[in-house]
């Protein structure tokens, strides 16, 4: 093995080790949020959302290594930067959200709507982070095939998910009126 995809592996346990934080997080959230009366929605396909995240992290190093993918430096350059504004934006949006941020959907607008951050000028700007990072972590090593399955699954399983999310939310007048008007994703477009 080559020392740039030792990186790239030590990268892929990097992620994997960030994700097992910020469960930490999201349950100490959850159990903070159900001492204040706040429920858990019912979520049918996160389970998937899961198995997903941690598929595309072995399914990433199992193409490099059996794919004989080779590192192409500028691809892997911008890859890193979408990355690294991926990350960025997450931990942006888990500071922002403070004791509302959780994995699971949670019915929590009653402890009031956030407004501030990156929800100043979108509604999801967390499942942009997302998206972006797992269709970033396998194009660094050039291992498009979970690149494309990767992100098909992954808006698959979103759309669900942000349906139910937006079900709930939508369903609170204070929400609606501080985030409705609100693009999902990207400021200022669609």
């Amino acid at each position: 093995m080559n020392q740039s995809f030792i990186a790239y592996l030590i990268l892929l346990l990097f992620v994997a080790a960030v994700r097992l934080g910020e469960l930490q997080i999201s349950a100490r959230n959850q159990r903070r949020m159900a001492e204040k009366g706040v429920a858990k929605v019912g979520e049918p396909r996160f389970r998937w959302m899961v198995m997903l995240h941690i598929a595309v992290l072995i399914s990433s190093a199992l193409e490099v290594i059996f794919l004989h993918r080779p590192l192409i430096v500028p691809l892997a350059a911008v890859s890193l930067a979408v990355l690294a504004f991926s990350i960025l934006l997450r931990w942006w949006v888990i500071r922002t959200l403070a004791s509302h941020w959780n994995v699971q959907v949670m019915a929590s607008t009653s402890l009031g709507v956030v407004t501030s951050g990156p929800y100043k000028w979108v509604r999801h700007p967390n499942y942009l982070a997302v998206f972006l990072e797992l269709l970033a972590i396998p194009l660094i090593y050039t291992a498009w095939i979970t690149a494309i399955w990767g992100t098909v699954a992954h808006i698959a399983i979103l759309r669900s998910r942000i349906h139910v999310e937006e079900e709930m939310l939508m369903s609170s007048p204070q929400y609606r009126a501080a985030m409705g008007s609100k693009p999902r994703f990207l400021p200022g477009l669609f």
